[in-house]
C-alpha cells in the first residue's frame, strides 16, 4: 500500500476502532458521567461526547434568559468587543494588497461598556456593515465578566477530578447567527456549555490533519472607524505567518466546485462529525480535534455559551500527532506547488520561504519565525 493509501486507511480505522462508529455522530450521555467514566471512556481515548442535562442547576440557565440580569450585573463592566465586516474573526480573508491570495485576519477589538456591547451584537447585520461578537477568551469570564461569576460553576467538578486540575481559563461567548468560527484546533481539553441558543459544531479527529490543508498565511488585523463605519485590513509589520486550515466546509455556491477540486481530501473523505449543542448541554471537545462552529440564536437574537479550558497532557498521543503531521501526503505536496507558483502561501512547516514572481526570498527564513501552532487558535 502506498503512503497515501496508508494515511487514508488510518482515517477509516480511527472511526471504526477508536470512535466505534462510521456515522457522523458522537456519543450522547443523558447525564454527566462519573470522573472515572469520563477519564476512562473519553479523555484517555481522545473521544468527544455530548452530555445532556449538564447545566440545568446553574442559575445562569434562568437568569440569562432575558437581558435584565446581565445588564444589572455588568452595568459598569468594560468588555472586549470583536468587530469584523463578515462575522469571521481569526479566519482567512482576501489579502489587502493581492486579493487573489489570502491572509489570516483577526478582528478589531474595541473596549466597550457591556450595555453598548450587547446593543451592538443585537444590531449586527450586513446592512450595518459590521458584526459584533463578544469572544475575548484569555479567561475573560473570570475577569471582564466577573460580575456573573455566581451564575455558573467555577469549574466542571467531574472533569476537574478526572483531569486532576482546575481549568486554566473560563471564557464567555455572546453573538448572533452571523458569527462563524473557522476550522482550527486547540491544545486544551475543552468543556463547552451552551446557556441559550444553539451551537453547531463540525468535528474532525487529529488523525485527519492532512484533510485540513494547513498552510502558512500572512497575519493581518482589521481596524474599524466609528466615524466612517468602514473597516481596513492591514498586514502586521513585521510580517508574521500563521499556519491555518484552508478548508471552508460551507463554500458559497459560486466557489463550491472550485473548493471541492482544491480540497478533495476533505470533501471526498469521511464526513465530519456533526454536533448541535443546545441549552443545558456540555460538549466535551478533546484536545487537538479540529472544529468549525456556527450558531443559532434564541428568541431574543443571541447565543450565549461558556467554556472551560483544561490543560492537555503532552504525552505519547501528542508525539504521534506530530509524527503523523510530518508525513507528507502526495496530493498536499502538489497543492503546495500550485500555491507557490501563484505566489501565495507556504506549506505547514515551521518556517517558510516566501515565493514571489521574481523568485524566492532567501532571507525570509531568518527574518520570519512562523508559529508552531499548526492550525491552533485562541478560539473555541
Amino acid at each position: 500500500m502506498n503512503p497515501e493509501g496508508r494515511i487514508e486507511k488510518l482515517w477509516e480505522e480511527v472511526r471504526e476502532l477508536g470512535l466505534g462508529t462510521n456515522a457522523a455522530q458522537i456519543e450522547r450521555l443523558n447525564s454527566p458521567p462519573t470522573p472515572l467514566e469520563f477519564l476512562r471512556h473519553f479523555v484517555s481515548q481522545n473521544k468527544p461526547c455530548l452530555i445532556s442535562n449538564a447545566t440545568h442547576h446553574w442559575p445562569a440557565t434562568s437568569l440569562w434568559s432575558s437581558d435584565t440580569h446581565l445588564l444589572e450585573s455588568l452595568s459598569s463592566a468594560i468588555v472586549s468587543l470583536h468587530l469584523t465586516p463578515t462575522g469571521r474573526a481569526d479566519s482567512l480573508a482576501p489579502h489587502p494588497s493581492h486579493p487573489s491570495s489570502l491572509c489570516f485576519a483577526s478582528a478589531h477589538v474595541d473596549p466597550t461598556p457591556f450595555p453598548l456591547a450587547l446593543r451592538s451584537i443585537y444590531s449586527s447585520n450586513f446592512d450595518s456593515k459590521f458584526v459584533a461578537y463578544a469572544q475575548q477568551q484569555n479567561d475573560c469570564f473570570r475577569s471582564e465578566y466577573s460580575g456573573l461569576a455566581g451564575d455558573c460553576e467555577a469549574h466542571v467538578d467531574w472533569a476537574t477530578e478526572a483531569l486532576g486540575c482546575f481549568p486554566e481559563a473560563v471564557n464567555l461567548w455572546i453573538g448572533n447567527e452571523l458569527s462563524v468560527t473557522s476550522f482550527h484546533k486547540d491544545h486544551y481539553e475543552n468543556l463547552y456549555a451552551v446557556i441559550t441558543g444553539e451551537k453547531h459544531f463540525l468535528l474532525v479527529p487529529p488523525t485527519d490533519v492532512h484533510r485540513m490543508y494547513i498552510h502558512n498565511y500572512p497575519a493581518a488585523q482589521y481596524s474599524y472607524s466609528k466615524d466612517s463605519g468602514e473597516f481596513k485590513l492591514e498586514l502586521e509589520d513585521p510580517v508574521r505567518y500563521v499556519p491555518w486550515c484552508s478548508v471552508d466546509p460551507y463554500p458559497s455556491p459560486e466557489n463550491r466546485d472550485m473548493d471541492r477540486s482544491k480540497f478533495p481530501l476533505y470533501f471526498d473523505g469521511p464526513k465530519p462529525f456533526e454536533v448541535t449543542v443546545k441549552a443545558g448541554d456540555i460538549l466535551y471537545l478533546p484536545s487537538m480535534w479540529f472544529h468549525h462552529v456556527r450558531q443559532s440564536p434564541d428568541s431574543r437574537g443571541r447565543t450565549i455559551a461558556i467554556n472551560y479550558w483544561y490543560d492537555m497532557q503532552f504525552d505519547i498521543k501528542y508525539a504521534y500527532f506530530n509524527f503523523l503531521q510530518s508525513i507528507p501526503h502526495p496530493s498536499i505536496s502538489s497543492h503546495d506547488l500550485v500555491l507557490h507558483e501563484n505566489g501565495s502561501v507556504g506549506s505547514s512547516a515551521d518556517t517558510c520561504i516566501c515565493i514571489s514572481g521574481e523568485g524566492p526570498d532567501t532571507n525570509a527564513e531568518e527574518r520570519i519565525k512562523v508559529p508552531d501552532n499548526n492550525g491552533d487558535s485562541d478560539e473555541k
